[in-house]
């Protein structure tokens, strides 16, 4: 048989290695969160992971334990036979489950009965979750990052696209927490990914960057919509050089009524979110732009909410927390175009080389 166990320090490291990843839990326990590129073959699915706890707890660990070893085996069964038939003798998974026990154990087993050279996490997710949380804390500081600062409405997202189109190191933050960073920032029906799943990504997208090469990142606060950003990572970026970015103000209406074009056609979601800024800038203000939006003025409320809240807010937040940007790298302006944007990035360029060359 051919069944080795790792340690997740070790599995992570040489993740690109296998020939799958396979995550024996249930659907939910999968959805919340996975390995980066794992697969779900469940070993005991939601209703049948319920059926067994309440037989454990209610009836007795022995009746339970028989029952679910009928049900898994049924299942490794099915796997083997949807998935595994067609393989080559050299495919070679690594295979977790919640603790790396009796669930991976199961499938892992027998695909090592079979001949696969088959690796089983120890510890499972669990393990995992801890090793992964460790990276954190120390793979920012393996980085030269460039924090690409600017008012809301004034581009960052797209010259950070613009910038990784013309061969630069990018981390996007906003897509691994699909949020756009602001109270308006979550796209209506396109929910959040778990806290677990958003570190899971985070990690999987540092991971896979060159420490010679600079990190062009935007300027993002500790939190994205629901979601923390690694402590680390946060102080790194606090710390680096910055690159400002500036629209003038009509642009940036424009810009900002592009890319939230779901508020533009949707009033009923657009005051809905607009509520949430009650508590900061009074019932009356929020009444106000909401009746302009009823109205079609969504330009006025824009321009209202950038004049009014999120410029002085975001004043305030980068002269406290970002201590290069009085002294930028760099300052780049455009005018809204996708030529002036393009021209911004390439004014970048010089700024791709690492600080130590």
């Amino acid at each position: 048989m051919s069944l080795i166990p790792i340690a997740a320090a070790e599995a992570i490291a040489r993740l690109d290695s296998f020939s799958a990843i396979v995550d024996t839990r249930s659907q939910s326990e999968y959805a919340l969160d996975h390995l980066p590129g794992a697969v779900n073959w469940p070993s005991l699915d939601d209703a049948e992971r319920a059926l067994i706890g309440t037989e454990y707890k209610q009836v007795s660990p022995f009746m339970a334990r028989k029952r679910g070893a009928a049900i898994v085996a049924r299942n490794v069964a099915a796997h083997v036979e949807r998935h595994v038939l067609e393989l080559a003798k050299d495919w070679s998974p690594l295979v977790y489950c919640w603790r790396g026990g009796q669930r991976s154990g199961a499938l892992a087993t027998v695909l090592g009965q079979i001949g696969f050279r088959t690796y089983m996490l120890e510890g499972g997710y669990r393990e995992y979750r801890r090793a992964i949380i460790g990276a954190l804390d120390t793979l920012p500081q393996r980085f030269d990052l460039r924090v690409v600062c600017g008012p809301t409405g004034s581009g960052k997202s797209r010259l950070l696209h613009a910038l990784q189109a013309q061969g630069a190191q990018v981390l996007d933050l906003e897509a691994l927490a699909n949020h756009r960073g602001s109270v308006l920032g979550l796209v209506p029906g396109s929910p959040q990914p778990t806290q677990k799943a958003f570190d899971s990504r985070l990690w999987d997208a540092l991971r896979r960057l060159d420490p010679l090469r600079p990190v062009f990142v935007e300027s993002e606060s500790r939190k994205i919509g629901d979601l923390r950003v690694a402590e680390a990572l946060i102080e790194r970026m606090r710390a680096a050089p910055c690159i400002r970015l500036e629209l003038a103000l009509e642009q940036r209406v424009e810009t900002l009524l592009r890319d939230y074009d779901f508020f533009v056609k949707d009033t009923g979601a657009f005051c809905e979110r607009l509520d949430a800024l009650r508590v900061l800038r009074g019932k009356e203000v929020v009444a106000g732009w909401q009746e302009a939006a009823r109205e079609g003025r969504n330009a006025d409320v824009v321009r209202d909410l950038l004049a009014t809240h999120y410029d002085p807010i975001y004043r305030q937040s980068m002269q406290r927390n970002f201590t290069q940007l009085g002294q930028p790298l760099l300052e780049l302006r455009w005018d809204g175009s996708a030529a002036s944007l393009e021209a911004a990035a390439h004014a970048a360029l010089p700024h791709m080389q690492a600080a130590v060359d």
